[in-house]
C-alpha cells in the first residue's frame, strides 16, 4: 500500500472578506495545481444555504473545472440524492461525459433522503478493536457525535422546503441507486415494460461511487452493487471503521470491481513546520462550530478573527471530535498520520480536504503533502 493514491475534496470555501466568485476561481486554480502535483482525482461537495461555502452544484463546478484541466479525474463528493431524481442526475453527468469522456466520478450520497431502514448490522471486528479511543495502530476514534439536534433545526426544515417540490417524497435509496445504474447501463424498464433511454447519459464512462458515514444503507448498497465506497473520517470519525467494514461485508463482485475499493477522507493542514500549520488551522474549530450548531458554515475566519471567539463548554463539545481528528503539522507528521488512517481502515485511497483562510497557504499545503507522500 506504499503507493496509496491521494485525492482532493473541495467544498469551494469562501474566506472572510472574500466572495463566492473568488472562491470559485481559487478552486479551479487548486484543481489545476492538484493535476500538476499528481493527485488522483478532484471532487466537489454539495452544500446549500451556507454563507461560507460556494459549492452548491457539483455538476456546474465540474463543467467549469473540466474546461480548465486536462487529465485529472473530476467528480462529485457527493450529489445529494435526497432531493433529486435518478434521471436528472444521469442526464447532468451524461452531459459532462459527452464533452469530456472518461474523466468523471459520479459520487452519490443519501443526504436529505428518507431515514435509513433499520436492519441487521454485520459484526464489526475492526470497530470493536478500539480501546480507549484508539485503534491498535493509534488512530483516534472519538466518541460518537449526535446529529439529532441538526435534524430538528429550523434551517434543516428550510432546506427540505426549498430543495424539494411541495409534497414530494424521496425515493428509497437502494431503489434510487438501482435506477441510476440501470439508466447508465440502458437496462431501465418499468414493471409493464416501458423502457427509458437517456441521451446523453446511457453508456457514459462514469465511475459510480457511494459515499457514507456509517454501517448503514449507503455501505450496504455500495457493497451489494459492487461499487466503490468513500468513508467519511473527516465528518464522522467515530464511525469510519464500521462504515468501511460494513461495505466490505456486503461486497459482491461486479463487472466494475472484482474486490472492494475504499477511499477514506481526512481534514489536513500542512506547512513547513507544526507551529505554522497550527496557526493556519486556527479558524477550523470556529468554522466547524458554525456547521455543527445548525446555522450553516460561516466564511472561513482568519486566525486573528478566530481568536476573538469566547468559547463555551457547549461550543467545545460541538467540535471536539473534529479537532482531535484533524491532521495538522509538518509534511512528515501529517503523512505519518495519514498512513495510520490508511492502515486502520484498509483504505485503497485517501481523499484530502484542506481549508485555510489564504488560498496560497491551501495550495502550499497540498504541495508539501504531495512531495512528502511521493517519497514514501
Amino acid at each position: 500500500m506504499a503507493n496509496t493514491p491521494l485525492a482532493v475534496l473541495d467544498l469551494v470555501p469562501i474566506s472572510s472578506g472574500s466572495t463566492a466568485s473568488q472562491a470559485l476561481r481559487n478552486s479551479i486554480d487548486l484543481a489545476q495545481q492538484a493535476e500538476r502535483l499528481g493527485y488522483a482525482r478532484y471532487w466537489f461537495a454539495e452544500h446549500h444555504l451556507n454563507p461560507g461555502v460556494a459549492g452548491t452544484s457539483p455538476a456546474v463546478v465540474l463543467a467549469l473545472t473540466a474546461a480548465a484541466t486536462s487529465t485529472i479525474r473530476l467528480g462529485a463528493g457527493a450529489v445529494q440524492l435526497g432531493h433529486r431524481t435518478a434521471l436528472a442526475t444521469v442526464e447532468e453527468f451524461g452531459l459532462l461525459d459527452a464533452l469530456h469522456p472518461g474523466r468523471f466520478d459520479l459520487g452519490l450520497g443519501r443526504s436529505g433522503g428518507r431515514p435509513a431502514p433499520s436492519g441487521r448490522q454485520p459484526a464489526l471486528v475492526g470497530a470493536a478493536a478500539v480501546v480507549d479511543g484508539r485503534t491498535p495502530g493509534g488512530l483516534r476514534i472519538p466518541a460518537r457525535f449526535s446529529f439529532e439536534h441538526l435534524l430538528r433545526h429550523p434551517r434543516f426544515v428550510l432546506h427540505k422546503k426549498l430543495l424539494q417540490q411541495p409534497g414530494a417524497e424521496s425515493q428509497p435509496y437502494d431503489e434510487q441507486i438501482a435506477d441510476v445504474l440501470a439508466l447508465l447501463a440502458g437496462t431501465y424498464a418499468t414493471a409493464d415494460g416501458v423502457e427509458a433511454h437517456v441521451v446523453p447519459g446511457e453508456g457514459a464512462e462514469l465511475e459510480v461511487w457511494i459515499l457514507g458515514s456509517s454501517a448503514g444503507i449507503s455501505a450496504e448498497v455500495a457493497g451489494a452493487n459492487g461499487l466503490r465506497f468513500a468513508a467519511n473520517y473527516h465528518v464522522s470519525p467515530a464511525t469510519v471503521l464500521e462504515a468501511a467494514e460494513a461495505y466490505r461485508a456486503a461486497f459482491t463482485p461486479s463487472a466494475e470491481l472484482a474486490r472492494p475499493y475504499v477511499s477514506v477522507s481526512a481534514d489536513v493542514v500542512v506547512a513547513e513546520d507544526e507551529s505554522t500549520a497550527r496557526e493556519l488551522a486556527t479558524g477550523y474549530g470556529l468554522w466547524v462550530r458554525s456547521i455543527r450548531s445548525g446555522d450553516g458554515a460561516i466564511p472561513f475566519p482568519s486566525p486573528d478573527e478566530a481568536r476573538t471567539h469566547a468559547w463555551t463548554k457547549e461550543d467545545r463539545a460541538l467540535v471536539e471530535d473534529r479537532l482531535e481528528t484533524q491532521f495538522v503539522g509538518s509534511p512528515r507528521q501529517v503523512a505519518d498520520q495519514l498512513e495510520t488512517l490508511r492502515d486502520a481502515t484498509g483504505a485503497d485511497e485517501l481523499i484530502i480536504t484542506t481549508i485555510t483562510h489564504d488560498h496560497a497557504d491551501r495550495v502550499r499545503s497540498y504541495e508539501l503533502l504531495s512531495d512528502e507522500w511521493g517519497r514514501r
